[in-house]
């Protein structure tokens, strides 16, 4: 390929995960249930796994299968877990409509209310993560407990060269999708126009974006997760935890004095590209216990 960038190697790095995740998808159990639903001019694609508390699950931008593959198995056995492919990914159409978290938080409380649920727990990674938050901030009613996994809150608080590569997708698109549509990802997915993905992900983590005030205002119980080495400033990811109330004094020898319910975990030894392959025993782990409190 030409010109090959951050943002062309990350979705290499996405596309390898993709591979691993072939193998691994046959650990997980056969879905109770996989429909599309109409909602917002387009169709969603969503899997049940598991039985107990309906839990959420979004995926990362590009690659569904690595959120979708052990991480997803494991949250399945203790949880009723709502596998959504957002728009424009995976086994999900597109409609004409710029990308935006907001809208794809829209769109995940229109495919809740469609299907009868009122309110579940929702975990999301990096583009997951976002939409994620923005459903807890658009409809709180909605969301129970939020798992947010690796995800920005405003464009200053990612790394300049992020931005940088984010910048340069559009005029990747071209090479970064004919690339994607060859390996196993896009042998996965063979209905998605990777050409346009790649473009409109582009335009829509370039796009500046500030939600300091809606994490400010939040009142669902919170677990933020980080990678130790994530594509943002260890500054940014203190400041969400501020936003949540974190980080104000001392909790006392017993934790009574802690001064939120909220949490932050930080896992060693990954970046944002491999946290949910490589850290996916410590994700789920303190995913789970902060779900079942």
């Amino acid at each position: 390929m030409r010109g090959l960038a951050l943002a062309a190697l990350c979705a290499v790095v996405m596309a390898t995960g993709a591979m691993a995740q072939e193998q691994g998808a046959t650990q997980m159990n056969a879905p109770s249930k996989s429909y599309r639903v109409a909602v917002n001019g387009v169709a969603l694609h969503y899997e049940i796994h598991g039985a107990g508390k309906p839990l959420v699950m979004l995926h990362g931008g590009v690659n569904p299968a690595d959120m979708f593959g052990a991480p997803l198995a494991a949250m399945a056995e203790t949880h009723q877990v709502i596998a959504v492919h957002l728009r424009g990914h995976g086994l999900s159409s597109d409609g004409d409509a710029p990308w935006s978290s907001e809208l794809m938080a829209d769109d995940v409380d229109a495919l809740l209310e469609a299907i009868g649920i009122g309110s579940a727990d929702v975990m999301g990674y990096s583009l997951g993560g976002g939409v994620a938050l923005q459903l807890a901030i658009r409809h709180p009613e909605r969301v129970g407990k939020l798992v947010m996994v690796s995800a920005s809150i405003k464009t200053s608080g990612n790394y300049p060269e992020v931005e940088a590569a984010f910048k340069a997708m559009g005029a990747q698109a071209a090479d970064i999708g004919a690339y994607l549509a060859t390996t196993p990802m896009g042998k996965m997915y063979p209905d998605v126009d990777w050409e346009k993905l790649m473009r409109r992900t582009g335009e829509m983590a370039a796009a500046p974006f500030d939600w300091s005030e809606g994490v400010k205002a939040l009142t669902v119980p919170t677990l933020v997760i980080f990678a130790d080495a994530d594509m943002m400033y260890p500054a940014h990811i203190a400041e969400i935890y501020g936003l949540l109330g974190g980080g104000t004094r001392d909790a006392g020898v017993d934790g009574a004095l802690r001064p939120t319910p909220n949490q932050l975990a930080i896992i060693p030894g990954t970046t944002h590209y491999d946290l949910i392959s490589k850290g996916v025993g410590p994700v789920t782990e303190f995913a789970r216990a902060f779900l079942g409190e």
